[in-house]
Parts: C-alpha cells; sequence; structure tokens
C-alpha cells in the first residue's frame, strides 16, 4: 500500500472469532493455573497451543512467577511446539523481575539443549540482576553459556558487567572479565571500564594486577587511553616509587590527548612525595602560566608538600596565594601549615594561625589539636600541652587514642611512669585502643628505668581486644630465647655489614649511587642522549619547559627508585601473635638501643633479615645512629651502602646521622658534599640537620661555615632552639670569639628561648674565658706600665 509516498506493508489479519477462541482459551488456562496447578490442565491434544497463547500467559501480569514456570515447562513437554528464543527471553526477564534467580540456570540448560539462542539484552538483564544480587559465580556462567551458544556479545555488555564488578568490590571477577575482553580481537575495551578498574586496583594497592592491566591496554589494538586514564597512572605509577613512568607518560599525553588541570596535580604531588619539592614548585609556576588556574587541590599539595620540606616561607606564600584568589583554607591545609610551624619552632606563629582559623570559622579537629599538643611539647611548653590536652577532656571533645598516646610519651620521656600507666588505663576506660606506639613509649621507659617486673601491672592496664600487650611480651619471651641461640656459621666469620669501601670515602658512595640510579634509569637497549641533543629536543614553544627537561632526564621506559623520601613515619596496629612484622622488631630494637644493647640489637636484626623481613628507613637509620655514638664508624658507613642496594628510600634522619658522623670523624670537611647529594635528591635541611651541621663545622673550627648556616636557616623561616645557641656559643667560645658567643646569648634570651642545663655549662665556660681573657689583658696593660 501507498501512501504519500511512504510503503506499509499489511500484515493479515486473524478472524475474529479465532481471536475470540484464543482470549477464551488464554482466560481458561489463566484461571485454572491461578486456583491450581498445571495437573488440572486440559489434555493439550484437545486444545489449539501456540506460540501466542504461551506469550499472553507468561505476561500476565496476575499470575505468579511459580505458574508462569510451571506452565513453561508443561507446554515445553505437552507441545509439539517447542518455545522460541522469545519466549524464553520472556520468562527469564520474568524471572529478573521477581528475583526467582535460583530457576534460571535450569532454563539455560534448557536452552542449551534445545540449541535455542536469545537475544543480547536478555543475557545482559540476567548479568546485571545476578551481579545486583551478588552472585558473581553465576554471572560468570552465563556469560560462558552465551560463548558456548556462540552469541554476539558487544563490548557495551562486558563494559556493564566489569564496572558493576569494580563497584561491587569483586576484583578478581572484574580482572578475569577485563582478560576475557583482551583475549577477543573483536571486542575494544571501553576507557571508562578500563579507568574504573585502573581506580579499584590502586586503591587497593594490587600493583602487579594494575601493572598487567595498564600493559594489556598498552598493547591492545585499536585502544586509546584518555585524559582521564593518564592521570590515574601517571598519579598510581608516581607514588609507588615510578616517577619514570609518569614522566613518560605526561611526555606521551602532551602530544595526544593534553593536560589538564588534574595532570598537573598529579605532577606536583608526585614530585612532593618524592622529595622534589623545589621541582613541584617550579611545576607549579609553569601551571599558572599554561592557561590553567590553580584549585583547592593544588595548594593543599604544595602546602603539605612544603611544610613537610620546611620550607616554611614558601609554604606561607602559597597560603596567602590561596586565599588571594579566593579558596578558602580547610582544615587539612590549616593542620599541615600549623604543623611546619611548630616543626620550625615558630609556636607563636603557629598559635596565631590556630586562631585565625577559628576566626574563620573553620572546624578544628582531632587531627589539629594532636598537632598542636605534639608541637607544644617538642618545643618544650609542656605545660601548656598538658593544659590543652586537660581543657579538652574536660569539654569531652576532640580526644582520641592518639592524643593519650602523645601524652603518654611526653610522661615516659620525663619518666614519670606512674602517671603514663594512670593515662593508659584511662585511655582503655574510655574506650581508646592502645597501639603499638603507645606500648613501645612504655617499654622503652620501663626498660631505662629497669622496672621490667611492672609489666604484670601494665597488663592489667591494658586490656585491649586484639591482645596487642600479650603479643608484644609472648614476642619478647619467644625473641629472648632465639637470642640465647648460637649464631649462625655465616656470620661467624663474616660481619653483618660487610665493607666494601672506607668510610672517609664519601664521594665514593656519591658516584656510586649516581651510577645505581643511572643503571635503573636507562635500559640496556636504549643510547643515552647527550646534554645538547636532549636540550634540541625541547619544544621552544611549550608551556611547560620545566616539566620537559625533568621528562626528558627519565627516559620513556625508565625506572627511577626513590632514593630520598618525604613520607613520615605511621602509627602502627600490631597483626598478631605469630607475625614478625617490621613494626614490632622496631620496637624491640628501640628497647634495646634505648640502653645501648648494640650486640643484642644486631642479633635482632640478623634473626628477622634472615626470616626475609625487610628493614626500612627507620630500623636502618636506628643501627646506624647506635653505631655512630658507639665511634663505629665504618659499620655505620656499610648500613649505608646496604641501604642503597636494597632501593630502601633515605630520609632526613639518615643524613643527620652522616653528618653526625662525620662531625666525630673529623671530617666536616666532606659535610658540603654530603649536603649536595641531599640537596640532589629533593632533600632538604631541618632543624636538626642545622644543628648537627653547626655542631660538627664549630668542633671543626669552621666557625664562617657556622655562621653561614645560622643565617641561612633563619632566613629560611626555621628558628633556632636552645641546642642550637648552646652549640654557637660553645664553638664561639671555644674559638675565642668570645664577643659573637656573648651575641648569641643575648639573641636566645631576646629570642624568649628558655635555657637549660647544657646552657649553664656553657655559660660557666664562658665566663671562665672572659675572666681569663680580662686577667691576660690587665697583665698586658700592668706589663706596658712598667715598662713605660
Amino acid at each position: 500500500m501507498h501512501l504519500h509516498g511512504r510503503t506499509f506493508l499489511i500484515k493479515p489479519q486473524r478472524s475474529h472469532h479465532s481471536q475470540l477462541a484464543d482470549v477464551l482459551l488464554v482466560a481458561s488456562l489463566t484461571k485454572t493455573l491461578s486456583e491450581s496447578s498445571t495437573r488440572y490442565l486440559p489434555d493439550p491434544r484437545s486444545i489449539p497451543l501456540s506460540e501466542p497463547i504461551l506469550l499472553q500467559i507468561l505476561r500476565n501480569n496476575s499470575l505468579h512467577i511459580s505458574k508462569k514456570l510451571d506452565f513453561f515447562t508443561w507446554f515445553s513437554l505437552n507441545s509439539d511446539l517447542k518455545p522460541s528464543a522469545h519466549s524464553y527471553s520472556q520468562v527469564l526477564r520474568a524471572l529478573c523481575r521477581e528475583g526467582h534467580l535460583h530457576e534460571a540456570s535450569n532454563l539455560l540448560g534448557s536452552m542449551r539443549q534445545n540449541g535455542v539462542i536469545i537475544d543480547s539484552w536478555t543475557f545482559k538483564t540476567l548479568l546485571d540482576t545476578f551481579i545486583r544480587s551478588g552472585k558473581f559465580d553465576f554471572a560468570l556462567e552465563i556469560l560462558d553459556t552465551m560463548e558456548e551458544l556462540g552469541v554476539t556479545l558487544n563490548s557495551h555488555m562486558y563494559d556493564s558487567v566489569l564496572i558493576a564488578l569494580v563497584r561491587k568490590d569483586q576484583l578478581s571477577f572484574a580482572l578475569s572479565i577485563f582478560f576475557k575482553i583482551l583475549e577477543d580481537s573483536s571486542h575494544v575495551p571501553s576507557s571508562i571500564g578500563c579507568n574504573e578498574l585502573l581506580v579499584a586496583l590502586k586503591k587497593s594497592d594490587m600493583r602487579v594486577e594494575f601493572k598487567q592491566v595498564f600493559d594489556g591496554i598498552r598493547e591492545k589494538k585499536g585502544f586509546g587511553m584518555n585524559v582521564w586514564g593518564y592521570n590515574i597512572c601517571i598519579h598510581a605509577f608516581g607514588f609507588w616509587g615510578d616517577l619514570g613512568t609518569s614522566l613518560s607518560l605526561y611526555r606521551e599525553m602532551k602530544v595526544s590527548v593534553g593536560p589538564d588541570l588534574c595532570t598537573y596535580n598529579s605532577l606536583i604531588h608526585v614530585l612532593c612525595f618524592f622529595g622534589k619539592v623545589k621541582d613541584a614548585l617550579v611545576v607549579y609556576e609553569e601551571l599558572k602560566g599554561s592557561g590553567h588556574q590553580p584549585d583547592r587541590f593544588t595548594y593543599r599539595i604544595l602546602i603539605q608538600g612544603c611544610c613537610k620540606s620546611y620550607r616554611i616561607d614558601n609554604a606561607e606564600k602559597i597560603f596567602n596565594e590561596m586565599e588571594y584568589n579566593g579558596h578558602c583554607a580547610d582544615t587539612v591545609v590549616y593542620n599541615s601549615l600549623i604543623d611546619g610551624l611548630l616543626k620550625a619552632r615558630k609556636v607563636s606563629e603557629a598559635c596565631e594561625l590556630f586562631e585565625k582559623m577559628t576566626q574563620d570559622g573553620v572546624r578544628a579537629s582531632s587531627w589539629t589539636y594532636n598537632t598542636l599538643i605534639d608541637g607544644l611539647f617538642k618545643n618544650e611548653r609542656a605545660e601548656a600541652g598538658y593544659t590543652m590536652f586537660c581543657d579538652l577532656k574536660k569539654k569531652g571533645q576532640f580526644v582520641d587514642g592518639i592524643t593519650y598516646s602523645i601524652v603518654v610519651l611526653q610522661l615516659c620521656r620525663e619518666g614519670l611512669l606512674e602517671e603514663a600507666l594512670g593515662l593508659v588505663e584511662e585511655m582503655e576506660g574510655r574506650g581508646f585502643v592502645v597501639d603499638l606506639v603507645t606500648i613501645t613509649s612504655l617499654l622503652v621507659g620501663l626498660y631505662k628505668q629497669g622496672r621490667w617486673d611492672w609489666t604484670d601491672r601494665l597488663m592489667k592496664h591494658i586490656r585491649d581486644g586484639n591482645n596487642l600487650l600479650p603479643n608484644v611480651l609472648r614476642w619478647k619471651i619467644d625473641l629472648e630465647a632465639s637470642l640465647k641461640n648460637p649464631q649462625s656459621k655465616r656470620k661467624d666469620y663474616t660481619p653483618m655489614f660487610p665493607s666494601k669501601d672506607e668510610f672517609s670515602e664519601i664521594m665514593s658512595l656519591i658516584r656510586s649511587a649516581n651510577a645505581t640510579m643511572k643503571a635503573q634509569l636507562v635500559p640496556d637497549n636504549v643510547d643515552v642522549k647527550d646534554d645538547e641533543s636532549v636540550s634540541s629536543d625541547i619544544d621552544q614553544w611549550s608551556s611547560s619547559p620545566y616539566m620537559d627537561q625533568l621528562t626528558n632526564q627519565v627516559l620513556s621506559n625508565g625506572r627511577s627508585s626513590q632514593l630520598f623520601s618525604l613520607s613520615r613515619g605511621r602509627r602502627v596496629q600490631a597483626k598478631g601473635g605469630d607475625s614478625f612484622d617490621i613494626d614490632m622488631v622496631n620496637t624491640f630494637l628501640s628497647i634495646f638501643l634505648a640502653k645501648g644493647k648494640l650486640s643484642l640489637a644486631c642479633k635482632l636484626f640478623e634473626i628477622f633479615t634472615d626470616m626475609g623481613v625487610n628493614p626500612v628507613s627507620y630500623t636502618y637509620n636506628s643501627m646506624m645512629t647506635s653505631f655512630v655514638k658507639k665511634g663505629y664508624f665504618d659499620e655505620a658507613w656499610n648500613i649505608l651502602g646496604e641501604m642503597g642496594e636494597k632501593v630502601c628510600p633515605a630520609d632526613i634522619a639518615t643524613y643527620n646521622v652522616i653528618i653526625q658522623s662525620l662531625g666525630k670523624m673529623g671530617r666536616a670537611d666532606l659535610a658540603s658534599a654530603v649536603l649536595d647529594k641531599l640537596i640532589e635528591q629533593g632533600g632538604y635541611l631541618d632543624l636538626v640537620m642545622y644543628n648537627t651541621l653547626i655542631n660538627a663545622l664549630g668542633k671543626a673550627g669552621r666557625i664562617d661555615e657556622v655562621n653561614k648556616f645560622f643565617d641561612q636557616m633563619r632566613a629560611s623561616g626555621i628558628n633556632p632552639d636552645v641546642i642550637t645557641y648552646n652549640t654557637l656559643i660553645e664553638v664561639h667560645t671555644k674559638a675565642g670569639q668570645l664577643k659573637d658567643a656573648y651575641k648569641f646569648l643575648k639573641m636566645m634570651l631576646d629570642a624568649g628561648c628558655i635555657p637549660n642545663h647544657v646552657t649553664d655549662t656553657t655559660l660557666d665556660f664562658l665566663g671562665k674565658e672572659i675572666e681569663k681573657e680580662s686577667y691576660q689583658k690587665a697583665s698586658i696593660m700592668r706589663n706596658k706600665d712598667d715598662d713605660s
């Protein structure tokens, strides 16, 4: 039929008599099914059964799903007509709607037996229903059934299953689906599904699986990464220590999809994590000139990085810029800045910032008060710290287990074990968990005072559900038994840290560290370009030339190890009595080394390394510090070499030990080489490092360098403490520069720095030297008068 130029197909109409007969038959069958069962249905040979009648019964909303299933089975067994794909699809959809999923397996088996293939969208409905109900094994079985039946699966169907599995936190199933897609040459996974999978793997710290997925999508023909995918991988590889891959992805991204603000934030975050805060600040300046505007995440990342690396002036500048650009600082930013100011001994500025925080209506957290209390203790404002703690307890807010632990640690430092134990009892009574940090503080305090008999009393105080203290004490018994065993023959004739270089040859370490880094950055099959050729690759019109320069320093297939880290120690929970984990090892190392039991600490180190437990930077730093205090400089140097071999990231504490040992050896002249290496790896100088340098250089008579570092210290925003002033007064006095020594004394008093007992001793020495100088001048004057 033609109408207005269009052709319409007219289906032949059934007679009114046939339609009426079908309606009456369906009504009769429906009534029988609803009142009884299929046993009371008429003989199938006496009624005209057909596919339309079956479909009408299945679509009837008044019938329960069980009745529909019974009729579907009855129809399949008693009719010459086998149910079509459309009928199977109808009954399966009904099962999904009603939640009778246990019947789906039988229907799928019937389909396979009859060779019926339903449409892919019905299969997708089944998959989605099984996934929503958490029956992931059945969902995978459905996928296998679809493959057996030869159903054409589109990538959209796989993607929906993949995303659903990821969001249900079923990563093992999601990975199996993903690799199934990769194996099929006709399917290309979508960016959305892959990105969600990569994010989930990153959050779960599944590094091997993340790398497998990354390699898979890179090799998959037809797959292109989008901006989100690049950002995920840049962030993940950077935080897993692979700066080379992160920078290579940035270079690739720049010529394909182009970086966005999130890309720059990820790169800045990774650089700060690697300790390369100076580089991050330059990239931040390039970000502002690239057409993007920093957001609150950019400011937060930079302020945290600057505060951790003692770049307080930079942190305050960025904070002011953040407020000027209309971004309100949140609790995290204020916490970071307060923490940085307190570590730089800027107590007044930190308190003023806290007042500004409350005035601006930013809600303080437990972390805020914990930072303040800890900072007050470490800045010799113990009374103020105790007062704040007591006030918070009275108000019943912002006090948690970490707050108690900070105060317990301070009480242990002061030797007030009775009060510390009482506070732990109160802590348990309020339902706070006593963690390994608190236990370590108490055990070290007990050991220092020789009060191991108090452990029973400690057991009464601590009644946590994790049985942490009993595990620690059981560890102690097992450890003592292990220590009584004879040392292994391997260690009897071989030093624990075999010497490879002389300790005084510090430049050899620097050369070996550089060589190691280059070997890891440059694959064997890649030719290294010289500086001239690298510079020629730089785009003169690039909006981020500094980032291009950083990228060119790391070849596309390179792997860079994290040689320096800004990461801080974390509070830990015990993993159980049977675990020989590094946190528990560090606890007992702290106990032994606190009493100078270096031989026991070495034996413990041998035991746990033989058991395959990998040391961390804290472990090495503890051992190095003790060796330096005992005068075993070669052994300390060898520990440093072992750290480099195991690619354990050094931190500022490691370099403090190196400078301290050089000073004790009388090799302060090598300190500049150490500092150059520290700065090269993205390091910084903190208060302890400045004090160590001033002490080492001062005792070597290098007073000009002492004054230079003191000026640099103040210019960087770090306030000197009582140790700094005591050292300055002492070294200038011993150098005969009494006027300068007196100048530092006056500067100390003007700064409000409270003297301690060391100051008294130093001032006694200064007084004697002044008196001696006055006596010598008087003698010279008398001699002149006698001559005249």
